[in-house]
């Protein structure tokens, strides 16, 4: 840790596993992206799915990271979800399509072809830059 950082900051890092993950999946569930009790559905769903298989908060192999964001710009056939380093975008992401991608896509390792728009992979960090690893606390 950097004098600069403060020790909250890593204190919240450490207890969100930050640091740990695998990957980072994002879900738009911004109003005109779809109307709001399909996208809280769907994010409430991924949240206990992710839960459920200890993909959250988790340092166990395949960890996520989960972010619920107002907009990814799409706004057409939400919710949209993205996931990241693959970079796999995903429309109409329901309560219906959820448990299907959390065991295809997040255990697996499978993408679901039929489902995806987009695709933006990013480079690997450990390639381009050296990773930064926050001090972990055992408190």
């Amino acid at each position: 840790m950097s004098e600069s950082t403060d020790p909250k900051l890593a204190e919240i890092a450490n207890k969100l596993c930050i640091g740990s993950f695998y990957r980072h999946v994002l879900l738009c569930i911004g109003e005109t992206c779809c109307d709001s009790e399909t996208g809280n559905a769907a994010w409430e769903l991924l949240k206990r799915l992710l839960k459920d298989h200890q993909l959250s908060l988790s340092t166990a192999p395949g960890a996520c990271y989960r972010t619920k964001v107002g907009c990814l710009r799409v706004c057409i056939q939400g919710p949209i979800l993205v996931v990241y380093p693959e970079g796999t975008w995903y429309a109409n992401m329901t309560v219906e399509r959820i448990p299907r991608f959390v065991q295809e896509h997040l255990i697996e390792g499978r993408e679901i072809p039929e489902w995806i728009f987009a695709r933006n992979p990013l480079p690997l960090v450990q390639e381009s830059a050296p990773r930064i690893e926050l001090p972990r606390s055992d408190g």
